[in-house]
């Protein structure tokens, strides 16, 4: 019985999570005009996006799009200002210095003496994607929250500004420009930036400034359903990505930045189109910046300095927070508190029932690992789920659930407990972003379960309580990965099921018929199709010419049977400045592009005679320490490093090189070109850059 009562409360919050996580339902176009509206959002998208091509940065549909945007703007009564630069921006951690030439569209949207509200989003797309989602869905959500601030205009000595960045994709060149102008600098008090990862989910405050511990109080006050935790953070991190928050942040302003995660099959890619988009996203990213600028607009920034917090919310019901100071100290009197209980419970930790716990986390990681193992080697795919998730996530969720029962019948209430608090205690040391998923859940055990000896249904709440954080995340956590790496899945939801495992009780036959279940669900993940329409494979084609050789270059993990048979392709991928299954076709047919190096002590300039995009790869042993590039110097990170210059304009720079020493070198100059692969598979789409044609210039520098 107790079992049946926890499955049913495990598949109630999975889905309910799973349900919020899609956002709330549209507010209709024809609601109030004070507030966000989805439909009005919508349609103000549709009128930006117009043919709904690419527009990257440079091209002509990006100067239409940014034009419609400024007539948006002006229809509602705010004047916008089109600023044009040439800008350069690089981190420490990059292995490059992209640049280009942006024009940014900054607009006074609401007046005022005090620092400034920041609203912002990035108006151009990659090459490959029409940009609908990412970052369509950011700049629909500022339009139609400037159009419910001008109807109702807060009382605030704060202005409003609006800035739509342009070269987001090109790596932040818009928003390191705008920062490099005094003049806007100087106004920003608090930035707030809408992005996108996908066209689906709710909207997701997954990164704050510095001392956050004010600014979340401030959000949790404001937001009608609080998506946000501090382990968002802490992930974001880890992976490789960065937003036009990042120079804003880098520039130590005050800020917010939100993303949806859903449907990232459409990601940088050509089925990120307007029919794609979820309205419940745009009318939850809209509620919440409409109601955070309303708060800001009343807030003294002075008082948003502050230390930082660990947060989590529960189900977008509730951000329950504190300082992160707090974290270690709070953790360490819960572990005390719950050694006395478990004293007083008389309750033995055994060696078996201390290793459940560990057995538990390692069991579902290995049997997922397993799992999707399965399903990869029926579908000849890595990632056989991509399509269709639907079979391997239940299979591991049954997966996860056998080894839990298994370790049910030795576990023990205060040894369960106990490994909880000493996460809680561990992470509050090494990632206090994690803890309040640790701590939260455990400051409930220790104030019930001093009680539960003889109320013994007052050690349900807690383990609710861990239930109600851990499964939302599991699905964040397949969201934002999808299931190539099921263990991770697996882990997450392992660990929630910990403090659940002294009530689940003996079953070892429920524990085999779920695995069986498991099993059954990755063969059958196998035979399900990997893509779709609405899944295409990202598959990019590049048309290489170099040392007058012809070749075409598919840089991917797998080649389609369809593309093996349309050019005579290596067996393997090979090793080459783009690595990938490589055809060779024949002789190069292009006229050359000129590049020429004049060393100077030091300095090497480059001049460079092209008609598009320029790249320029720098070996390690160059030694590069600076670039300039139009007027801007910018400091080289160590190692190799490539320069990118992607606008159109680019095409006749100059550049000057400096090296730590006089070493000779071999630069590799590339000029890129969109191009189009004629034979791509039906369900394939072209993704980020897309598909390009690069000459290959190699040019020898001479030692000083």
């Amino acid at each position: 019985m107790r079992k049946a009562f926890w499955l049913i409360i495990f598949v109630a919050i999975w889905l309910v999570a799973a349900h919020r996580q899609a956002g709330p339902d549209p507010v209709a176009a024809n609601a109030p005009a004070d507030g966000f509206s989805g439909l009005r959002a919508q349609a103000a998208l549709a009128l930006v996006l117009g043919t709904g091509r690419p527009h990257p940065a440079g091209s002509a549909e990006n100067a239409a799009v940014r034009g419609r945007i400024a007539a948006r703007l002006a229809a509602m009564g705010v004047a916008s200002q089109s600023l044009t630069r040439f800008s350069c921006y690089s981190r420490p951690r990059w292995n490059s210095i992209p640049c280009g030439t942006v024009t940014d569209l900054a607009a006074s949207v609401l007046p005022g003496d005090g620092p400034a509200i920041l609203l912002m989003a990035h108006l151009d797309s990659v090459p490959a994607g029409p940009g609908a989602g990412d970052d369509g869905i950011g700049v629909a959500t500022l339009l139609e929250t400037i159009r419910a601030l001008k109807i109702a205009p807060p009382v605030s000595r704060h202005p409003v500004i609006a800035l739509f960045t342009d070269g987001e994709e090109l790596g932040m060149l818009g928003a390191s420009a705008f920062l490099h102008d005094p003049a806007w600098r100087k106004r920003v008090g608090v930035a707030i930036n809408v992005d996108a990862r996908g066209d689906a989910g709710q909207g997701l405050l997954f990164q704050t400034s510095a001392g956050d511990a004010a600014l979340i109080d401030l959000y949790a006050r404001s937001a009608p359903r609080p998506a946000a935790s501090s382990l968002y953070a802490e992930i974001y991190k880890i992976l490789p990505n960065d937003t036009d928050m990042t120079p804003f942040l880098d520039a130590g302003i005050m800020g917010y930045n939100f993303a949806n995660i859903g449907h990232v099959a459409a990601y940088h890619t050509a089925i990120d189109t307007l029919a794609n988009v979820d309205t419940r996203t745009l009318q939850s990213e809209g509620d919440q910046v409409l109601a955070l600028v309303r708060a800001l607009s009343a807030t003294d920034f002075a008082g948003l300095k502050s230390g930082n917090a660990i947060y989590a919310d529960v189900l977008g019901l509730w951000l329950p927070r504190l300082p992160m100071g707090w974290a270690l100290p709070l953790a360490l009197l819960v572990l005390v508190v719950l050694l006395v209980a478990a004293r007083r419970r008389r309750e033995g930790c055994g060696i078996g029932a201390i290793l459940m716990p560990p057995a538990l986390l390692l069991g579902a990681a290995a049997f997922a690992w397993l799992l999707q193992f399965i399903a990869a080697h029926i579908a000849g795919e890595p990632d056989p789920a991509y399509a269709h998730p639907w079979a391997l996530r239940l299979a591991i969720i049954f997966g996860v659930l056998s080894v839990a029962l298994l370790a049910a019948s030795r576990s023990r209430l205060s040894c369960s407990w106990l490994w909880f608090a000493g996460l809680a205690v561990a992470t509050a040391c090494l990632l206090p972003g994690a803890s309040a998923y640790f701590l939260f859940p455990a400051l409930v055990a220790a104030l019930v379960l001093p009680f539960a000896q003889s109320r013994p249904w007052l050690s349900a709440i807690p383990a609710l309580a861990a239930l109600l954080l851990w499964i939302p995340l599991a699905v964040g956590v397949e969201t934002l990965l999808g299931l190539a790496q099921a263990p991770i899945l697996a882990l997450i939801l392992a660990m929630g099921l910990v403090p659940l495992l002294p009530s689940l009780g003996r079953g070892k036959m429920c524990a085999l018929v779920l695995g069986v279940l498991a099993l059954i669900a990755a063969i059958g993940t196998g035979f399900l199709p990997t893509y779709d329409a609405a899944h295409p494979e990202r598959l990019n084609v590049v048309r290489m010419e170099d040392r007058g050789q012809l070749s075409l270059i598919v840089p991917a993990p797998r080649l389609p049977a369809s593309l093996r048979a349309a050019a005579p392709f290596s067996a393997t991928p090979q090793a080459g400045i783009v690595g990938g299954y490589v055809a060779v076709l024949g002789k190069a047919s292009s006229p050359p592009f000129l590049a020429t190096a004049t060393r100077k002590d030091r300095e090497i300039a480059l001049d460079l005679d092209g008609s598009g995009a320029m790249a320029v790869s720098v070996p390690k042993e160059f030694g590069l320490t600076s670039v300039t590039l139009k007027g801007l110097t910018m400091a080289a990170p160590s190692g190799p490093v490539m320069i990118l210059c992607a606008t159109p304009d680019c095409g006749k720079a100059r550049m000057v090189l400096r090296q730590e020493g006089v070493a000779a070198a071999t630069l590799l100059v590339m000029q890129r070109q969109p191009w189009q692969f004629p034979a791509r598979p039906a369900d394939s789409t072209p993704s980020q850059f897309g598909d390009m044609q690069v000459q290959v210039n190699r040019l020898g520098v001479p030692g000083g």
